[in-house]
């Protein structure tokens, strides 16, 4: 009887704590809705945070960052969308947006069911996977969506599947592949081969994609990290390319472009629209437009940036 009394004690207290916590009730409203007296109102809530009942992650976006995130999801009919808050100190800084990233890596790699993670390159995506807590999940797989070896043999620093690998323990699928071959014939022989096929089968079952966003300027990541060449990178902008998304470039509608570099690249392409959920993480004035034609064009469906970026794309 005891043991049953106990049990109800909890029910209630966990009801209280959800009333309190979670739906924001008064503990007067409380009192009403269970019936009880003010005090044992008080006294459940206080019963559901000494048992335990309900844990606390400090998760405080300003309203005003709310509000953005919530406009850009009704905008652009996004699965995802979280805004920071900008540092003015540092408009370019991406621990912001990485810690966001690194939260929604660790709410998916905590599932006990397999999952398929699949990661685009760039500085955010890096930043964010250094911030993952490290979980051993032999089941999942971690795969890359973009050749990782540049022009002059050298692989990325920014690449992301085999450090992530190493914080869960999960089988990880590399793109053992140049970025660019040197013609479309030699790119469409290399993604036949059948170690690059079976990559493209896990990516292709991906449970999430997590991707960078990039601008197409004389600044654009796909040249600095070298990439692309400066000729290369020149006729991409004149034929429109605006942005790209690990190296797949697009116009200023979020439209793939079908010549230049586009025609080469063995990443694997978008899909258009995206229906496995893709988050772009990226940030920065420079990366309004390329972040504002990707979901134009739907080749992401969710989105994490700061305030000052989200501002500036639902103002265009």
């Amino acid at each position: 009887m005891a043991a049953e009394d106990d049990k109800s004690r909890l029910d209630d207290a966990a009801r209280a704590g959800w009333l309190y916590f979670i739906a924001g009730h008064t503990q007067d409203e409380i009192a009403k809705m269970l019936q009880v007296s003010r005090a044992s109102a008080q006294r459940l809530v206080s019963l559901c945070l000494a048992e335990r009942l309900i844990t606390f992650r400090l998760e405080h976006p300003i309203a005003a960052c709310m509000e953005l995130a919530a406009r850009l999801k009704q905008r652009f009919d996004l699965v995802h969308c979280e805004v920071v808050p900008a540092d003015p100190a540092a408009p370019q800084a991406v621990a912001g947006i990485a810690e966001r990233c690194a939260n929604l890596l660790d709410s998916t790699l905590r599932s006990e069911t397999p999952v398929i993670v699949a990661l685009g390159t760039g500085r955010a995506v890096r930043a964010a996977v250094e911030r993952v807590t490290p979980i051993e999940r032999p089941n999942h797989q971690i795969v890359s969506l973009v050749g990782n070896i540049s022009a002059d043999g050298s692989a990325s620093f920014y690449d992301t599947v085999g450090r992530l690998a190493d914080r869960t323990g999960a089988r990880h699928y590399p793109m053992p592949l140049p970025f660019l071959m040197s013609s479309e014939d030699e790119r469409n022989r290399m993604v036949r081969i059948e170690p690059i096929a079976k990559v493209k089968a896990v990516a292709a079952r991906a449970d999430l994609r997590l991707v960078g966003i990039g601008q197409m300027d004389q600044k654009a990541q796909v040249h600095v990290d070298g990439f692309v060449t400066r000729d290369e990178l020149f006729e991409m902008m004149r034929l429109g390319a605006i942005g790209e998304i690990t190296g797949w470039a697009y116009d200023a509608k979020g439209r793939l472009l079908k010549a230049g570099t586009n025609k080469r690249l063995t990443s694997i392409p978008p899909e258009v629209p995206a229906k496995t959920t893709t988050i772009g993480a990226a940030l920065g004035a420079a990366k309004v437009a390329a972040i504002a034609a990707a979901l134009s064009g739907g080749l992401i469906n969710g989105l994490i940036t700061d305030e000052a970026t989200a501002r500036a794309i639902l103002e265009r």
